[in-house]
């Protein structure tokens, strides 16, 4: 298709751009409060008028200029004004549909002022309408041209926006995960997180390079009880995340839903409470991850406090289980199951009642599995219960990975 109108030189079509192009201010003025009666973000933003009002005139005069002397609209670049009014469109959080719609407006004006000049100028109606769809033609491949090139623009920009607001807020992150003094004020508007209140801490990851972490992160967020959660990708498949909770409040950790693991660290106050409580949601990973749990898991460090301060020299606690519990030490469905009874007995303080209905068996089952634990261990060793007790907690919440040595 021809998008340069007048390729032939038609002469009513040059003479009414070179009529128009000698009115450029006060039709860019016109074009202006056309947009502006649509688009309510002009009224409420002085810069933004002004920068409208710079890319109308730019482009008006593009546009015409290209019209009276017959250039193709393929070669038409984005005026200046109008590139810098898409950077601002980005910088302010304007969308991308906004931004174009101004573009769709103005080629609605522009046609419709051309539309009127020609009928004016041309007095036979079917030649008026010729030469109108010819421009049209122009108008629209100019207008898909130019919105093009600044919706690309819109979007490097904010790209680059996005870029340096994420390494704001890593660079505030490190230094608070550091221990560095900080302007809190200033970490705050950065992170868009207060620091003063109980931060609790959580950690998401993933095998599954297609799952929306930071998604999950702020859904993990509801489950906690807030409304959002400041997130920080820390890698391809792991995110972590703060959210502000009550002061030596009790949070119940949610589902993070199929394919992700979450680990979650305690309410902890202030700036310390949010460093603190990061390192306590790596040390539950850390045991999730001991305990090769394959599927999908929720681990609360709450929950394995105990087993992440046992584990700290992995080598030693491993002797340490094989040396309590013998040949209770073992990695087969016997001897879980006999570790499993014994410790709900222990842990029940030798109730065979409360161990039956935290194993869900009967009294008798829970009964002859201790029975057979003890004789396996030498005997009932009541002078060895604590340490007992410890090593089978061991074997429960670090699985198999406690009998392999290295």
């Amino acid at each position: 298709m021809d998008t340069r109108p007048g390729a032939d030189g038609p002469p009513a079509v040059r003479d009414v751009a070179a009529a128009l192009l000698g009115n450029i201010a006060p039709l860019a003025e016109d074009m202006l409060d056309h947009l502006a009666r649509h688009i309510p973000e002009i009224a409420a933003d002085p810069d933004l008028r002004g920068l409208t009002l710079g890319s109308c005139s730019s482009n008006l005069e593009a546009v015409l200029s290209m019209v009276r002397l017959g250039i193709d609209a393929a070669a038409a670049e984005a005026p200046v004004t109008a590139l810098e009014h898409a950077r601002a469109m980005a910088s302010r959080g304007h969308s991308l549909d906004v931004m174009l719609r101004f573009y769709r407006l103005g080629h609605q004006y522009f046609t419709g002022k051309f539309a009127e000049a020609l009928t004016t100028h041309v007095p036979d109606p079917a030649e008026a309408l010729r030469l109108f769809l010819e421009v049209e033609r122009f108008g629209f491949g100019y207008i898909d041209r130019i919105s093009t090139l600044v919706s690309s623009e819109y979007l490097a920009e904010l790209d680059r926006r996005q870029n340096r607001d994420r390494a704001e807020r890593t660079d505030v992150v490190r230094a608070l995960l550091a221990g560095e003094r900080i302007d809190l004020r200033a970490a705050e508007a950065v992170l868009g997180h207060p620091l003063t209140g109980g931060q609790l801490a959580f950690v998401c990851w993933t095998a599954d390079a297609g799952i929306d972490l930071p998604g999950t992160a702020q859904r993990v967020a509801k489950g906690l009880g807030a409304d959002r959660a400041l997130v920080i990708t820390a890698g391809p498949r792991t995110v972590w995340g703060w959210t502000v909770a009550p002061r030596g409040a009790t949070v119940p950790a949610p589902s993070p839903g199929p394919e992700v693991h979450l680990a979650v660290g305690t309410v902890q106050p202030g700036p310390a409470g949010f460093r603190v409580s990061h390192l306590q949601a790596l040390r539950a990973r850390r045991i999730a991850e001991l305990a090769e749990r394959a599927a999908p898991s929720t681990t609360s460090y709450r929950d394995v406090a105990l087993a992440d301060v046992m584990s700290q020299d992995l080598d030693a606690l491993r002797a340490y289980v094989a040396a309590e519990l013998g040949e209770l030490a073992r990695d087969d469905s016997k001897s879980r199951a006999e570790r499993a009874a014994l410790l709900a007995f222990l842990t029940a303080q030798g109730s065979l009642k409360a161990a039956a209905e935290a194993l869900g068996v009967h009294r008798n089952t829970v009964l002859q599995r201790v029975r057979r634990a003890e004789q396996r261990l030498g005997g009932p060793r009541p002078s060895r219960r604590a340490e007992v007790h410890a090593a089978l907690y061991a074997c429960d919440v670090l699985g198999a990975s406690i009998f392999r040595n290295g």
